[in-house]
């Protein structure tokens, strides 16, 4: 074999080796993760199982008997806290795409609300919490429920955090929902202007039932976002200990039986899983630690179900959509 032969066939397997080297640091640092993860829950799991139990779920928080508290402060707290956060930055955050994406022209204005947009999706939360706390408790809270003005009723209450969680996860919404619109082929929107639909009618009837699962997807993923976080709810003063539930709700049947209450929830005083994690991870008995960890499994399964519900919806809404 000639001399070039040679060279190319000894850089031809050391291409290979290199490869082969690549693909086996990349598998071994795949299988280091899940070893590590498994670790950490296996540890976690054996903390929290003296404590999982549905008392844990059903009981309020106790501080003189650890071994009697439960988490369902936080998971009621939890709850209505996403589902205003989703009521705020939902609509928002989807019309505000559909307008940037549909609408705008691509001028230097559009471009430059583009560029901040995706500025703001990588603010640190507690940022966000610091402007919570500087508008929605202090600057509104003047006219809260503790001034002699009661004209907006904030200050340190739910509808503060839902505001806050609102502005923390609007970015995301915004760029996954822009996203799911460029996905859809030009095509379609061609087709439909060009059998007389408006450009409304073509929105309404084409494009957004094809980005749905898109949207759907980046909606949730960041909702479960705000379920975890935990800096923004300390800045506006969530409480850490909290023996009742947002306007005294503690079961689906009280929602019923007793809507007036409704009214009531966005005002009052809240805490979260996540605060309550903090608070008994910061003590120093025992108990506490076990119920920080139990906390934990708890948030993570409700994190883990809202992530599958994602990608199940997803699936299906796919399996409905023909180009």
């Amino acid at each position: 074999m000639s001399p070039a032969h040679l060279e190319f066939d000894s850089r031809l397997r050391r291409r290979h080796r290199n490869g082969l080297i690549f693909y086996w640091i990349c598998r071994a640092s795949v299988w280091l993760c899940l070893i590590l993860m498994l670790v950490l829950l296996a540890g976690l799991l054996i903390k929290a199982w003296p404590m999982l139990t549905w008392k844990f779920l059903t009981r309020f928080d106790s501080t003189a008997f650890p071994e009697r508290a439960g988490i369902k402060a936080g998971l009621w707290g939890s709850f209505w806290l996403i589902l205003m956060t989703g009521f705020f930055a939902i609509p928002a955050g989807v019309g505000a795409a559909v307008y940037l994406e549909e609408y705008a022209r691509p001028t230097r204005m559009t471009r430059l609300i583009q560029l901040n947009i995706a500025n703001l999706a990588g603010v640190p939360s507690i940022v966000y919490g610091i402007l919570g706390l500087t508008v929605f408790v202090r600057m509104f809270g003047l006219f809260g429920p503790y001034s002699e003005n009661k004209i907006f009723p904030f200050g340190e209450r739910l509808i503060s955090g839902a505001l806050t969680l609102s502005l923390l996860i609007l970015p995301v919404i915004i760029i996954a929902s822009q996203e799911a619109l460029r996905a859809v082929p030009s095509s379609i929107r061609h087709g439909a202007l060009a059998l007389g639909a408006t450009q409304w009618q073509t929105i309404r009837h084409q494009v957004l039932p094809a980005a749905l699962p898109g949207i759907m997807t980046g909606v949730i993923l960041a909702l479960s976002r705000a379920a975890g976080e935990t800096a923004p709810i300390i800045m506006i003063g969530a409480l850490t200990y909290l023996p009742k539930t947002p306007a005294g709700i503690d079961t689906a049947k009280e929602l019923f039986l007793e809507p007036a209450k409704l009214v009531q929830v966005p005002f009052d005083s809240f805490s979260t899983m996540p605060m309550m994690i903090y608070n008994w991870a910061s003590q120093a008995k025992l108990e506490h630690q076990n119920l920080a960890a139990a906390g934990i499994v708890v948030l993570l399964t409700v994190l883990l179900v809202m992530n599958t519900i994602a990608i199940v919806l997803r699936q299906r809404f796919q399996k409905h959509i023909k180009w």
